[in-house]
Parts: structure tokens; C-alpha cells; sequence
């Protein structure tokens, strides 16, 4: 059983500092299941560093990150991979697809490192990609996807392993406004389906405003703010 029902994750007096710069001073975060909320910030501010912390990709220099109201810090590496595998679910502003592989077997591949049989593993890969618009494309290589269809295809894969949070990092930062538009419905769309935690990080103050809150990175301190 979770430990925690309510809260994904909660980013718990957060700082990281490299040497004598200090990047993030005292960040705290709570992310409910079922939340979206928006991470906005210049170029760098810190909002890669805050998701790579939050995805337990970077050591903070003090603080706790809880995923599903664990405490990670004392968490051995192989703890914190499984984590990592079982809980988050990770995207990009690039999309990171395997070229030699199709759709369907880019987003089926974390469901057959984790060890699901292939034809169960296809079936839920394109579901995830039928959710996503993408019926017709499953059996595509990248390199005959638009950039639109390749993002979407990376937001399927993130979620193929049913993780409680989505940690995306400029998703739509690579994509011209139109297909901005359509990636992003998809995405918060399919959050919204499958009921996970989301944290996404955006320079479109536009988009930011769909979402549940909004929380900008400013001076080393993250702040929540009224939408515009």
C-alpha cells in the first residue's frame, strides 16, 4: 500500500547549489494526485535542475524529495532506479526516439524491460498511442513522423509503465504553436485520463494557464502565482 494517498510528491525544503552558486534556495512542493501544475522560469532559472531533483536523477545538496510519501534520500541507488522505473514517468522538448524502432515498439519497450510479455506490452503501447491520435501511426519509424506525432509518441512511452507522477521538461518547447497546441491537449488530456500527478515545465505563460497551479522559479525561491 502507498504510504501516502493524497500527496505524489512533495519537494521538502529543496536547495541545490553547485559550489558557490546556489541554483534552488528552500523550494517546497506539494503535487496531490490527479494535480497538473505548471513550472515557469527563464532559461536558467532552475527548472531542469528542479525535475531532474524531483525525478531522482540529481542529488539535492539539502532537502527531501517523498515520491508516494516516501523519503528517498537514505534509499540505496537500485532503490531509487526502481523508483524511478515504477513511479515517474519522464519528458523531454526532444523526443529521444529510438530511430531503428516503430511507434509502437518505442513505447512498448519500458513495458518489456520490466519484464511484460510483447503481446501484452503492444496492446497497452497502442492503446497509450491511440489515446494519443497516433491509430494510424503505430507502425512508423520516427523518421516518418511529424515532430508533433514524435513528441506524442514520447508522451505515450513516459506513460507505458503506469506511473503515478509525469515529469516533463519544455515539452512542447521544439514544436511550432499550432502543433504546440495539439501536443499539449493530447498530453494533458491522457494525464487526465489516467489520473497521475504532473509537473511540467513551460516557458509558454499561455499554455501554463490550463493547468490546475501555476508556480514560477525566481531568485532561487519557487513561488506560486495567480494565472493571467
Amino acid at each position: 500500500m502507498k504510504a501516502d494517498q493524497t500527496t505524489a510528491l512533495h519537494l521538502d525544503n529543496i536547495t541545490r547549489h553547485y559550489g558557490d552558486l546556489v541554483i534552488l534556495e528552500g523550494v517546497d512542493l506539494k503535487l496531490a494526485r490527479g494535480e497538473i501544475i505548471a513550472l515557469l522560469g527563464p532559461s536558467g532559472s532552475g527548472k531542469s535542475s528542479l525535475l531532474h531533483i524531483a525525478g531522482l536523477l540529481e542529488a539535492p545538496s539539502q532537502g527531501e524529495v517523498h515520491i508516494d510519501g516516501h523519503a528517498t534520500s537514505n534509499m540505496s541507488d537500485a532503490e531509487r532506479t526502481r523508483l524511478r522505473r515504477d513511479a515517474l514517468g519522464f519528458v523531454y522538448q526532444f523526443h529521444h526516439l529510438l530511430p531503428e524502432f516503430s511507434a509502437l515498439g518505442n513505447t512498448s519497450l519500458p513495458l518489456l524491460i520490466a519484464g511484460v510479455k510483447k503481446a501484452q506490452a503492444e496492446q497497452e503501447a497502442e492503446r497509450l498511442l491511440t489515446l494519443m491520435g497516433l491509430a494510424s501511426r503505430v507502425h512508423h519509424q520516427p523518421g516518418q513522423l511529424s515532430g508533433g506525432e514524435q513528441q506524442r509518441t514520447a508522451i505515450a512511452r513516459a506513460l507505458a509503465n503506469k506511473p503515478d507522477i509525469l515529469l516533463a521538461d519544455e515539452p512542447t518547447g521544439n514544436l511550432d504553436p499550432k502543433t504546440s497546441d495539439v501536443v499539449f491537449d493530447a498530453l494533458i488530456k491522457l494525464v487526465r485520463q489516467e489520473g497521475l500527478a504532473a509537473l511540467i515545465a513551460t516557458h509558454d505563460q499561455r499554455l501554463a494557464n490550463r493547468l490546475d497551479r501555476i508556480f514560477v522559479i525566481r531568485d532561487q525561491k519557487l513561488l506560486e502565482v495567480e494565472k493571467t
